[in-house]
């Protein structure tokens, strides 16, 4: 395998680890929020928290908002700007917290157990 093989394997595993992951930050975002948060905000906090790593670009991200409030994991109000389009403003539903708090569960159990294999640690421990 070549240094460009190499390079291409790389962006298929963050490819499919991003899109894999993109509705838990979604709801660990929406769901840290005090207040109803619009999408540019998101997209804000998300490339704050890491600039290196473009785990959710805007392009993907109104249409797994649209998908999470589908599934009633958030909902939506729609307000009125004065200096431009109307915003959609989030809030995650109790589902949403039910589902976000099983989805934490999941990711612990994941990255305990990736933790063990990467280091050779035997039973997981």
């Amino acid at each position: 395998m070549n240094a460009k093989e190499v390079s291409e394997t790389n962006k298929d595993f963050q490819k499919g680890l991003y899109t894999g992951i993109s509705v838990f930050i979604l709801l660990c975002v929406v769901g840290r929020a005090k207040e109803p948060i619009y999408g540019y905000q998101i997209a804000k906090i998300i490339e704050q928290d890491n600039e290196d790593i473009p785990i959710i670009k805007l392009g993907t991200l109104y249409p797994v908002l649209r998908a999470l409030e589908r599934d009633g994991l958030l909902e939506s109000k729609v307000d009125p700007s004065v200096t431009g389009p109307p915003r959609k403003y989030y809030r995650i539903t109790e589902l949403g917290l039910l589902t976000l708090a099983e989805l934490r569960k999941t990711w612990q159990r994941a990255t305990t157990f990736i933790d063990s294999i990467m280091t050779g640690a035997e039973d997981g421990k």
